[in-house]
């Protein structure tokens, strides 16, 4: 089974060069432009991240807090992620699938919107949201807002689906585990016409595949460099969830068209 692939842009934000390069670019300032993306092909329709809620003051209080203003996500009018669907043509509740890497508010505020959908994110992310009580990089309020665990925990937990490190959402829909950046990032492999695309949040732009340079923001650099390599090896497509570069490479967003 093959699938069509779609980036959704969401905003942008800019960052401090040590957090996309491991110990370099001290004093660079980088602009990430945040994505989603859409998978479609017979009979799924699978969204790689929900995007940020469509109230930002939160979120950005809480990048200012540890970064400055000058961290502030941006976002255009109609970039809200159910607004984009919307436009497409796409309705809400004929979402199959979400699949959340890693679990940050630009991840994953809105996915109570997609009541039908079922919710895959890591074994290992989940565990470690419910087991950590302190954490240097994952505050709990930052992953999963608290509405949003009582209803992945109640109501919506039969559809809540907690992927192995190595898992299948359906055939030519591939997962693994890549920790690196987040204990519950992941890669998402899909088969297409043009070969294998991957997305993933374990890098954040092309040069660091290129050059095997970890990001800064890494929990474990042996994470980082298996992920590089073993998408180096698989995908004949890599994109992230946050290199500005795939905007200019699909000026019309369009990475694979849906098979017909």
């Amino acid at each position: 089974m093959t699938f069509g692939v779609r980036i959704l842009p969401l905003g942008t934000g800019e960052v401090p060069g040590p957090e996309v390069y491991w110990m370099s670019d001290w004093d660079q300032w980088y602009e990430l432009a945040f994505q989603a993306f859409l998978v479609e092909g017979d009979g799924v329709r699978a969204l790689v991240g929900t995007g940020p809620a469509q109230d930002l003051t939160a979120m950005n209080e809480g990048w200012a807090s540890f970064l400055g203003e000058r961290a502030a996500f941006r976002r255009e009018p109609g970039q809200w992620l159910p607004d984009q669907l919307d436009a497409l043509g796409v309705p809400l509740d004929s979402i199959t699938h979400v699949l959340l890497t890693p679990l940050q508010l630009y991840t994953t505020a809105n996915v109570l919107a997609f009541e039908r959908a079922q919710i895959c994110l890591t074994r290992r992310g989940w565990t470690h949201f419910h087991t950590s009580h302190r954490h240097p990089h994952d505050d709990r309020d930052t992953s999963l807002t608290p509405d949003v665990v009582a209803q992945l925990t109640g109501p919506a937990w039969p559809r809540v689906r907690l992927l192995e490190d190595e898992d299948e959402i359906a055939p030519g829909l591939r997962t693994w585990w890549t920790g690196s950046h987040h204990r519950a990032s992941m890669a998402v492999e899909v088969d297409t016409a043009a070969g294998v695309v991957t997305m993933t949040d374990a890098y954040f732009t092309e040069r660091n595949l290129r050059e095997d340079h970890p990001i800064g923001i890494c929990e474990n650099i042996y994470e980082a460099l298996a992920a590089h390599d073993r998408v180096r090896r698989t995908a004949d497509i890599a994109l992230t969830l946050y290199d500005a570069g795939q905007l200019a490479r699909y000026p019309d967003r369009v990475v694979v068209p849906v098979p017909r």
